[in-house]
């Protein structure tokens, strides 16, 4: 049985939207599971986060 088109669009952004949810949870929760390991001052640590979010940025 064929899916109207209608259905298949809806379907295929509903698809793209939960992947960017996905990846992002990800991502925030392996940032979280590093930044819990970190033995340094406060300031340190701000200036090491922002240098990974940099690259981070820097390679997509």
């Amino acid at each position: 049985m064929q899916l109207h088109p209608d259905t298949c669009t809806y379907n295929a952004l509903l698809r793209g939207v939960r992947a960017l949810g996905e990846r992002a949870a990800a991502e925030l929760k392996e940032r979280w599971r590093t930044l819990k390991r970190i033995t340094l001052s406060p300031n340190r640590i701000g200036a090491i986060t922002k240098a990974a979010l940099a690259l981070n940025n820097a390679w997509r």
